[in-house]
């Protein structure tokens, strides 16, 4: 399936000349490695951001360190500000970021292991989403990869030919 999705968003990308980067917290470069996977992925992928620590949220994408000091890292405000970072900084049609608990530890009776947040910026529109995955960390971050892609697929379809 991971590869279906991903053969018809490179097809639409490359067909409407649109460009897509990611900003990656706890899957650390691994939706960036699935992106540029098949051949011909740098038609529309240029860049990709990795800021797993807070500060290179905020040196790299520009996130405010209120967004990260009141919400925390993984979190709806934080995903927001880093898509739109990361869709400034890369000047992309469309950037995806991902933020979560991919544990063992760290996880908190509001945010427990397995919550992922995703963000998606267009150059008219944010969106957000949360899921909790089960599962260990390999599988926490195969699963947060393989929703990202679906995630920006079903937006690239939704938008037509505009982001």
């Amino acid at each position: 399936m991971m590869n279906s999705v991903l053969s018809a968003l490179t097809d639409r990308l490359s067909e409407r000349s649109q460009t897509v980067t990611c900003a990656e917290s706890c899957t650390g470069g691994l939706l960036a490695a699935e992106l540029t996977r098949l051949p011909g992925s740098s038609a529309w992928f240029h860049t990709g951001f990795i800021t797993y620590s807070n500060e290179a949220k905020q040196q790299l994408l520009g996130v405010k360190s209120n967004t990260l000091d009141f919400y925390g890292a993984v979190s709806e405000e934080t995903v927001r500000e880093m898509a739109l970072g990361a869709l400034i900084a890369a000047r992309a049609d469309y950037a995806v970021s991902i933020s979560g608990v991919a544990g063992p530890g760290g996880g908190s009776e509001d945010k427990p292991v397995g919550t992922v947040w995703f963000g998606l910026a267009a150059k008219q529109r944010i969106w957000a989403q949360s899921v909790l995955f089960e599962g260990g960390r390999d599988s926490i971050r195969g699963q947060a990869v393989k929703f990202a892609l679906e995630f920006l697929n079903s937006k690239t379809q939704e938008a037509g030919g505009k982001p």
